[in-house]
């Protein structure tokens, strides 16, 4: 089993530092896709960033989302097209696990039309609900995008059930996946938002999705975020008061197990580089050297 961490989808909304911490002109925001290698159960894509057909009809992205995100959209960096250029095979992927339905994480659902897309069932009524209430707010209907949605998805509902994670509620024994993949909740930006937790060798890797944006806010010892992206995570928020308390959750994880658990989330690109940094991580991995989160250290070059 093997792990690359994939861009699938640049963003470049305006405000640069103020969005992405990292100087004037326009921000660079990543959508994060992780693409797993298995060896029993085909290729696993944990999120799909946007897809082949919202390139050639951008349309499928509201165009409030496209002013203010503003997408390129290539087709290279599409996951169909990106697990084609690791000579793997598209048809392979037989699973898609989701953090949430979001346009910029769900867009390339309908490029793997056979795989299972494993998500959790708050998430999928929400979604069904924003794209067929003709009342549902300004947000819910600009984010949910039944466009990106056909009708024969193999839709795969789920909830919490088991053994706690890390004192964190889990999925586990998603249907048809090893037990080395669980969704972990983590609402408050959506109804049914929740985490991809990977294990590794002595330890996991744990995609939060949006439950943060920017790397500092993981800093266990001072959080923040610049004000744009602040303003930009309150305007997406459902439930303000969860998202904070899953915020505050993850900073104790990374504190307390950081030895053991390596946080990154779905959009900020210097998680994203220092993962791929050392190319596709090879399964049974260690965890980090010193016990400190991706957000204040890149991966080990021992690893």
């Amino acid at each position: 089993m093997r792990i690359h961490h994939l861009n699938c989808g640049t963003m470049c909304p305006w405000g640069g530092g103020l969005m992405d911490g990292h100087g004037p002109g326009t921000a660079t925001l990543v959508c994060h896709v992780l693409l797993i290698e298995t060896d029993a159960h085909g290729l696993v894509l944990v999120d799909t960033g946007m897809g082949l057909r919202d390139v050639r009809d951008p349309t499928r992205i509201s165009p409030f989302f496209r002013t203010l995100n503003r997408p390129l959209l290539r087709d290279t960096q599409t996951a169909f097209r990106q697990i084609r250029r690791l000579g793997l095979d598209p048809r392979d992927v037989r699973h898609i696990v989701l953090t949430h339905l979001d346009f910029d994480h769900a867009g390339g659902i309908e490029d793997f039309p056979w795989a299972s897309v494993h998500v959790m069932d708050d998430e999928l009524a929400a979604a069904t609900r924003a794209v067929h209430d003709a009342e549902a707010g300004f947000i819910a209907r600009n984010r949910y995008r039944a466009r990106q949605w056909n009708s024969g998805v193999r839709w795969r509902p789920c909830r919490p059930e088991g053994e706690a994670w890390f004192g964190f509620p889990a999925v586990r024994g998603l249907e048809g996946l090893p037990p080395e993949i669980l969704l972990i909740p983590l609402v408050g930006h959506t109804a049914g938002h929740a985490g991809v937790a990977v294990r590794v060798r002595d330890g996991w890797r744990l995609h939060a999705g949006d439950a943060y944006f920017h790397a500092a806010e993981m800093d266990p010892d001072r959080p923040r975020c610049p004000p744009g992206l602040r303003a930009y995570q309150a305007m997406m928020e459902v439930d303000r008061d969860a998202r904070l308390l899953n915020q505050r959750r993850l900073r104790a994880l990374i504190r307390e197990r950081g030895d053991a658990v390596l946080v990154f989330s779905g959009h900020d690109r210097t998680e994203l580089a220092a993962l791929r940094r050392f190319g596709a991580e090879p399964a049974r991995l260690g965890p980090p050297p010193v016990p400190v989160p991706v957000s204040r250290q890149p991966v080990s070059a021992g690893e």
